[in-house]
């Protein structure tokens, strides 16, 4: 049977459904969408970039406006706008529109993500955090299994704007699922008292660390459709299930990357990002055949959410041991979607310089590099503290 905690948590992924399917399911319609408005691919991957973007400034702004609210009221609202940016999106007939609908959407991603992360945590013991993040974030890891997919395979046969129509559709559901099975909750505080946190180096180390750990996979994801097929040979109506496998992978990930920061946070991280770093060299290579780019889409999805958990339980509890600081939650879904714009940004660099699609994984494994850089420094500055007696970094 079901505890009450986890149907709580299971409306929270409701959310992070609807909320990882409108960011993601644009990658596999990308061509489509550059086609009917009349613009280039790349040009069409701002559409990834820009939304990012506004989750980085927007998400903080969002969170720390409302951050003395209930927390409860805010995620339904949030998901209001949500359905809003999505309308705009299903009826835009300009790129400029479309773009404005993306940034309506992207604008409720930061803070209702770093609303429900706190949530999640407040419903288990301090031991299980990462793991109900996890669960929180699951949303996210299915939307790829199968609202991705679906939401792709939806956009190729009835054009993409029924996709948009979809994820208006699930937004609603969302917000009624969160009224119905959140319990209610506190409000967080001042957000002018969160900001202290900002002083101390690690929390910004975390976020750069998060930044670019995870933004890497955006480099090759972003223009993964044409990686699959001009690239690797796939037809079109091959990119669901493909989408569907690279799903799958972060399905695997997300589980396994939890449970192990659960017991080792940093060695989990760093773990992670190696393997990540690793698998994007070699999509580098595999790209040129359908069977091992195959495999290797798959490993990417499983590295890349590996380091999720970790990443974001990382940022929380360097702002505050006991998880509590919303806008350092907030400023970690920023992080993650810096890490995804400059991703889309970087890879669209590299084929607009003529390197083709199959350099934008090496692109990604640039950015691993930095992020390695990060994690090594995070540890040092651990080791320090633990000798003088201010706190460690598991």
């Amino acid at each position: 049977m079901i505890s009450r905690t986890g149907y709580a948590l299971a409306a929270l992924a409701v959310g992070t459904f609807a909320i990882g399917m409108t960011e993601f399911v644009i990658t596999g319609l990308l061509p489509d969408i550059a086609r009917d408005l009349d613009v280039t691919i790349p040009t069409a991957g701002l559409l990834v970039s820009g939304y990012a973007l506004a989750v980085v400034f927007g998400g903080p702004l969002m969170t720390a406006g409302v951050a003395r609210r209930r927390r409860k009221p805010v995620l339904i609202w949030l998901l209001a706008f949500f359905v809003a940016g999505n309308l705009l999106s299903a009826v835009a007939t300009t790129y400029p529109l479309m773009l404005g609908g993306r940034i309506v959407a992207a604008l409720t991603h930061g803070a209702y993500i770093g609303f429900a992360t706190i949530v999640a945590g407040d419903l288990v013991s301090p031991t299980r955090r990462s793991s109900a993040i996890a669960a929180m974030l699951s949303g996210i890891t299915v939307a790829n299994v199968a609202g991705v997919p679906l939401g792709t395979l939806l956009g190729q046969q009835l054009g993409w704007r029924a996709t948009f129509w979809a994820m208006a559709l699930l937004g609603l559901v969302a917000a009624v699922s969160t009224a119905v099975l959140v319990p209610a909750s506190e409000t967080t505080g001042e957000a002018r008292t969160q900001l202290t946190a900002f002083r101390d180096p690690a929390v910004w180390l975390s976020l750069g660390l998060t930044a670019l750990a995870f933004g890497a996979v955006y480099a090759p994801l972003t223009y993964v459709a044409p990686l699959m097929t001009d690239v690797a040979g796939y037809a079109a109506g091959a990119m669901p299930w493909l989408l569907a496998l690279f799903g799958l992978g972060m399905v695997l990930g997300n589980v396994i990357g939890a449970r192990a920061a659960d017991k080792r946070l940093m060695g989990t991280i760093v773990g992670a990002s190696v393997a990540m770093l690793v698998v994007l060299i070699v999509f580098g290579w595999t790209a040129h055949a359908k069977a091992p780019a195959t495999v290797t889409l798959f490993l990417l999805g499983l590295a890349a959410y590996a380091t999720v958990p970790g990443l974001t339980t990382r940022v929380i509890t360097a702002a505050d041991g006991a998880g509590q600081n919303l806008l350092a939650s907030s400023a970690a879904v920023s992080a993650f979607n810096l890490g995804n714009a400059a991703g889309a940004y970087l890879g669209g660099v590299a084929i607009t310089a003529g390197w083709g699609y199959a350099a934008t994984p090496l692109v990604g494994a640039a950015m691993e590099v930095g992020a390695l850089g990060l994690a090594g420094a995070l540890v040092a500055m651990a080791r320090r503290r633990t000798v003088t007696g201010i706190g460690a970094t598991r």
